[in-house]
């Protein structure tokens, strides 16, 4: 044991958690922190608000695949980690969030900047706690960091009172930390992998929906064998997006409210629907009733109560998504397969993919928003990390931008958070220095975090964005369009700013390309140049996304046009 202050012990503890940056914003209950940060190798990355810095701590999470660090004050600090902690935490990305407090003898005095962020982050978190002494400072921050990177991924949040920050006492740093009540356990059933593979290998429809566990889990190479073992073709979530690479012949796009309309009816036809590392969500089952009616589902996944939670299961396999994909494979190594099918199966993915397939982009003034996503793709290296807004941009991504690899394509899913993917963008190229970095945004999302473009340019942390600039809260207005009779409220944005000026203030580089070929080559030279670029794509404020479900119908009931 050593003596030091409450604020050495937590520098030291990030270090030996191997943490390299904390994004974040200072403030006076963090003031020791700071000053010990100050004689720190650790990388202070400083956001213009805290909302950014939980967002960049989650895309440096999610880009690579280690725990990602948020750092801000009491009070106001706190409470604007939220909108970002809860983000992280329903997408099951590994976050942890320190906050600053008031000191212990002022709690529950309504001290000056005094929120009870214990009370508040409750139910956003996976796991919270505030230290009272110097001395649980170590145990705090290992156990911080082994309860968000475990199990099911999610948000932590510590809360850091300042005298105890202050404090001086003997610090002991824990080698391992346990929890009673929680036990990770990876290893799946035998008997449950047994059963499913006997479902699969009578399978004459076989489905595969592939969702952020396979990525979390590292298991993308195990899904691609899965479905060339079993010519199954394979749907995404959102969160999914590139388990499974794009080009792959028996990729089938996304499932969902914006899916394509190959996987929607391949999904609603199987006869045995694989589902690994998903959760069901309402934005990909639409109509529960009406989800894979006639499939016998198999659910593979690390948390058994999101298990029978929406969907009713024929079986599951509960544990670690790689795990599970590697039993299956190896039973299924002597185990025969009814082949016959494969054919027929087969000519229906094609059928459903010229049935569904994009029409041509022509006669319009304005750059269409597909033929955008299709330029961005030719112009980046496959390589490349893209992240998304929230609405019509997102949708327009998840459908036509392709993406080749786990961990480089990421949004917002069960939150939906606009704002996020300017922030979540800073935050990867942090953690993927070596890679170019692109948001692909609408105006109203960017403008809630466009004031991190200072940290981009301060921090040298250069990220392509571009801007779907339709001067409308575009989504919102797509729902009025088909569903309120054309009664837009609140989502004209007449008032949105010049984004190559806005950009060029900030210090970085602006530019509003008016072809295709133009978006392409500014493209090209950010990437070629690594520089901070704000595209601004003017779009049709009338262009919805399509295919789309109605709210209230299932897979199948796919509006493709207005």
């Amino acid at each position: 044991m050593v003596e030091m202050s409450g604020a050495r012990a937590f520098v030291e503890s990030l270090e030996r958690q191997k943490a390299e940056i904390i994004f974040g914003v200072s403030g006076g209950a963090i003031l020791p922190i700071c000053d010990e940060l100050w004689n720190s190798d650790l990388r202070f990355i400083m956001a213009r608000h805290e909302q950014g810095a939980a967002h960049m701590a989650d895309g440096f999470a999610r880009a690579s695949g280690r725990v990602g660090v948020c750092l801000a004050t009491s009070g106001p600090g706190a409470t604007n980690l939220v909108t970002g902690i809860a983000t992280a935490n329903i997408d099951s990305s590994p976050v942890v969030a320190f906050t600053g407090q008031v000191p212990l003898n002022m709690i529950g005095t309504d001290a000056f900047q005094e929120v009870d962020i214990i009370g508040v982050s409750a139910s956003i978190t996976k796991f919270n706690l505030q230290v009272r002494r110097p001395s649980e400072i170590p145990q705090a921050v290992k156990s911080a960091f082994y309860v968000a990177s475990t199990g099911r991924h999610g948000c932590v949040l510590v809360d850091l009172p300042k005298d105890v920050q202050i404090a001086v006492e003997e610090i002991e740093f824990p080698e391992e930390v346990s929890f009673r009540g929680y036990n990770i356990n990876l290893e799946p059933d035998g008997r449950e992998m047994d059963w499913a593979t006997t479902l699969l290998s009578n399978a004459k429809r076989p489905v595969i929906m592939a969702g952020g566990g396979v990525i979390a889990s590292n298991a993308s190479a195990e899904l691609v064998k899965m479905a060339e073992l079993l010519v199954a073709p394979v749907t995404t979530t959102l969160m999914g997006k590139g388990a499974m690479p794009c080009d792959h012949q028996l990729f089938a796009g996304q499932c969902g409210m914006h899916g394509t309309g190959e996987a929607n009816l391949l999904v609603s036809e199987a006869d045995v629907l694989l589902v690994v590392g998903a959760r069901f969500s309402d934005r990909t089952t639409a109509k529960l009733e009406e989800f894979s009616p006639g499939a016998k589902v198999i659910h593979i996944d690390i948390d058994r109560s999101e298990v029978d939670k929406n969907i009713e299961t024929v079986t599951r396999v509960i544990g670690d998504a790689k795990l599970a994909l590697e039993g299956i494979l190896s039973r299924m190594a002597n185990t025969r397969f009814d082949t016959s099918r494969n054919g027929e199966w087969l000519k229906k993915l094609e059928k459903f993919r010229k049935q569904y397939a994009p029409p041509e982009l022509s006669g319009n003034p304005h750059m269409r928003a597909p033929e955008v996503m299709r330029a961005l793709r030719r112009a980046l290296p496959r390589e490349a990390l893209v992240t998304t807004e929230v609405g019509q941009c997102q949708m327009w991504s998840a459908l036509y931008f392709d993406a080749y690899a786990p961990r480089t394509f990421f949004s917002s899913g069960g939150l939906g958070t606009m704002g996020w993917g300017f922030p979540a963008a800073i935050g990867a190229k942090a953690a993927r220095p070596d890679v170019p970095v692109v948001d692909i945004a609408g105006d109203g999302s960017f403008c809630m975090t466009e004031n991190n473009l200072a940290t981009c340019v301060e921090e040298n942390l250069p990220v392509v964005v571009v801007v779907l600039n339709n001067r409308m809260l575009g989504m919102v207005a797509q729902w009025q369009r088909l569903f309120y009779g054309r009664r837009y409220f609140g989502v004209e944005l007449g008032n949105s700013p010049d984004f190559v000026k806005l950009a060029e203030a900030y210090g970085a580089e602006g530019v509003r390309p008016e072809t295709i070929d133009e978006f392409e080559r500014a493209v090209r030279r950010a990437v070629k140049d690594d520089v901070t670029m704000v595209i601004d794509v003017q779009i049709d404020p009338e262009e919805n996304v399509f295919p789309m479900v109605p709210p209230g119908k299932g897979l199948k009931d796919l509006l493709v046009e207005a």
